[in-house]
């Protein structure tokens, strides 16, 4: 589960961060310090949602303001997705939704 979170992090900075005159944004730096897969796999190992939501919540803001917010057909989707992914309760319920935001992410990056 840390690699779908982390993906989702990272597609998220992308869109809020990476510009075209710009070297892309990795997984390795700076900007995803709070949101490696170390950091979910510690939040996945203590069975925290809610820090796991709220770590997620954090970068799909950041994407959400790059798609022009909820005023945007991207913007509303996104948050319909990030929706789902707050409304699990167990670690197993944030599988499914995870996945779909991370697909969505990808797609509109």
């Amino acid at each position: 589960m840390e690699t779908p979170l982390e993906t989702v992090a990272l597609f998220s900075l992308k869109l809020a961060y990476e510009t075209e005159d710009q070297s892309p944004i990795l997984r390795d730096d700076l900007v995803m310090g709070d949101y490696n897969r170390d950091v979910f796999e510690l939040l996945v190992r203590r069975g925290d949602v809610a820090g796991i939501q709220a770590k997620v919540a954090e970068c799909v803001h950041l994407a959400l303001t790059a798609v022009g917010g909820t005023a945007k057909p991207l913007g509303r989707e996104l948050q319909k997705l990030a929706a789902d992914f707050n409304d699990a309760q167990t670690l197993q319920q944030l599988d499914a939704p995870l996945r779909a935001l991370k697909d969505y992410l990808k797609a509109i990056l």
